[in-house]
């Protein structure tokens, strides 16, 4: 199965630790406000509560003809067919490595890794994709740094052999316009969505600003 190449966008990590409501409908409520890229983390879950969650994300972000990324090595893909032995359309199998992370798994449509420094990204072999963070400061991870910062940012794009998205305090309209014109091809948000008291609205206007510094970028290319 052939799928997709490229993460673009917002795309949305989970932690379902900080939510205001059910994982479920926050992703939901993400992915009716533009969201297409659902980063499932929850690694500190047992693998059947994690696999169950998967199993409840996947279509909710398939349905809206985006793709659930699942962090670690084991993607986490149902073995037999669905209920009443229906099987509905093939998953992507689409994994999000950390930086110390062994190979994909055989069969993986898209890759990606966590990065951090020049060093990192001089390890990567085929991969689709990575995240460079911090961006920002951050309250998932306080202390994690020193922050790159949209100049940082901008540097270790030059050196990157792959499509790199912006990771990493990232919450305002603002703060996406800045990565976006650093060169990242989309920008990985957590508690911005996870946190928010309305999460479909903030997707949007985080998605709006995103595409409106897409079109900026494009006009003065030309």
């Amino acid at each position: 199965m052939s799928g997709p190449r490229t993460v673009s966008g917002v795309v949305v990590l989970t932690d379902r630790r900080v939510t205001r409501r059910p994982l479920a409908e926050v992703v939901a409520a993400a992915v009716a406000g533009g969201v297409r890229w659902v980063l499932l983390r929850e690694k500190d879950l047992p693998r059947a509560e994690r696999f169950a969650l998967a199993a409840d994300l996947r279509p909710i972000v398939a349905e809206a003809g985006g793709t659930l990324i699942v962090a670690g090595p084991d993607p986490l893909l149902p073995t037999e067919p669905a209920a009443g032995g229906v099987v509905g359309a093939e998953p992507v199998v689409a994994v999000h490595l950390s930086a110390s992370d062994p190979g994909p798994p055989m069969g993986a449509d898209l890759v990606g890794r966590s990065c951090h420094d020049e060093a990192e990204l001089r390890r990567l072999r085929t991969e689709d994709y990575v995240t460079l963070s911090p961006v920002y400061p951050t309250r998932t991870k306080p202390g994690y740094g020193p922050a790159l910062g949209p100049a940082g940012l901008a540097g270790l794009i030059r050196l990157s052999p792959v499509p790199v998205l912006a990771l990493g305090g990232i919450e305002t309209p603002a703060q996406v316009r800045a990565c976006r014109q650093a060169g990242a091809v989309g920008v990985a948000v957590l508690g911005a969505i996870m946190r928010s008291p309305d999460p479909q609205q903030t997707a949007a206007e985080l998605t709006s600003a995103f595409q409106a510094a897409s079109t900026s970028n494009v006009e003065e290319d030309r």
